[in-house]
């Protein structure tokens, strides 16, 4: 797995996908990966209107120095981990640039085989999450990629809501230790599925 180049991309408004998308990035590090891209996808929605919301507002200052994701990213990467909340059971627009902008990466079958992985949030527990991450899966679908959906591959998946197709959470909490390993067992499938491929 070391040799594996692995890219986490996340879009976060007030910190959850931020924190799922360290979390992640930790656990690629347990396991020995050395290469890791961690970037957030541009915000686009304008500072005046995150005033609004001191979370998001706040969030955006704390963590704007992080590179942006471009499909570049996408490109490098053998394996990406992607995080994103829920917006009315889709993925959020800024998201939704990104992937829009794969055309060219997709018409060169540069994504084909790609193994890839996603978790989200949304404001309660049946707040969309399994619909979030089966948009993001439709795209993979068309790109070629290897979904690497979770499962029920270890015990702690049934202790953290068993949704098996990614990691999901109720936006705002902090993560514990059963989620932690939740999220890493998920970071394992998917290196252990492109060190497979590669």
């Amino acid at each position: 797995m070391e040799n594996l180049k692995l890219a986490i991309i996340y879009y976060s408004a007030t910190g959850t996908n931020h924190q799922l998308a360290k979390e992640a990035e930790s656990a690629a590090q347990k396991l020995g990966v050395k290469e890791i891209r961690l970037r957030r996808i541009e915000e686009t929605v304008p500072e005046e209107v995150m005033k609004e919301n001191e979370g998001w507002y706040n969030h955006y200052q704390q963590t704007k120095s992080i590179a942006t994701a471009s499909v570049d990213d996408l490109d490098w990467a053998d394996a990406i981990v992607f995080s994103a909340p829920t917006r009315y059971g889709n993925l959020p627009s800024q998201f939704k640039s990104l992937l829009d902008a794969t055309g060219g990466l997709w018409q060169k079958g540069k994504l084909v085989n790609k193994v890839v992985s996603g978790m989200t949030s949304a404001g309660n527990p049946h707040g969309g999450q399994e619909t979030t991450l089966l948009s993001l899966y439709k795209t993979m679908m068309h790109w070629g990629a290897i979904i690497a959906a979770p499962g029920y591959c270890d015990p702690v998946l049934f202790e953290t809501g068993g949704n098996p197709y990614g990691f999901s959470m109720v936006g705002g909490e902090a993560l514990n230790d059963k989620q932690k390993k939740a999220i890493e067992v998920q970071v394992n499938r998917t290196l252990s599925l492109a060190a497979k491929l590669s």
